[in-house]
């Protein structure tokens, strides 16, 4: 029987894609570099912002820290100038509450960045659990932060299902024993789900 539900972030419960783009692009010009189309990021993003400033500098790799430096700085100040819930999902996350499940957040955000938007868009008392990338809890599609989660709770992780737009959070699913559910109104696809 499920007793709880973990969610991914950026794409699963908040589109969060244009202030993505902008932060990265102005990081990347800062820099001298190209930027990239705003529906390119659906691609460039899921796996932290050190792996998005790797992938966004394409071949100049040597700017990749200075990169990500100057990007996470100016995008931890403009987090929600476009990033809101997808339609439907506070009513979602209200009914899973309301049939007695625990409700949680993992994402590869960092902490800090995560807890921010889950209170300024959906206040304090909607999830049990919150957790973003830490030093302490590697980075998805390892299962450390799902299996705390599932801890935490005090459930088996398969009585856990992870809800996530991304093969990074399909893998973190599976990896973790949870049963994995792929949302299709995210960043990717069908077939990088399946």
């Amino acid at each position: 029987m499920i007793q709880a539900v973990l969610f991914d972030l950026d794409g699963t419960l908040t589109n969060t894609i244009d202030d993505i783009a902008t932060a990265m692009n102005r990081a990347l010009r800062l820099h001298g570099l190209p930027g990239w189309e705003t529906k390119e990021y659906c691609y460039l993003v899921g796996n932290g912002a050190k792996i998005l400033a790797q992938r966004a500098v394409r071949d100049r790799q040597d700017l990749a820290d200075a990169v990500q430096a100057e990007y996470q700085a100016y995008y931890e100040k403009h987090t929600q100038v476009k990033t809101q819930p997808y339609d439907g999902i506070p009513e979602v996350l209200e009914a899973l509450k309301q049939q007695g499940l625990k409700i949680a957040v993992l994402s590869n955000k960092p902490d800090a960045r995560t807890h921010d938007v889950i209170r300024d868009l959906f206040g304090t008392e909607l999830f049990d659990y919150v957790q973003g990338q830490t030093e302490k809890i590697r980075r998805k599609p390892c299962p450390d932060g799902a299996l705390e989660i599932a801890r935490v709770f005090d459930v088996k992780p398969e009585e856990c299902l992870y809800c996530g737009d991304t093969n990074t959070d399909m893998q973190t699913a599976v990896a973790a024993g949870m049963f994995p559910i792929g949302v299709l109104w995210g960043f990717r696809d069908r077939q990088e789900l399946l």
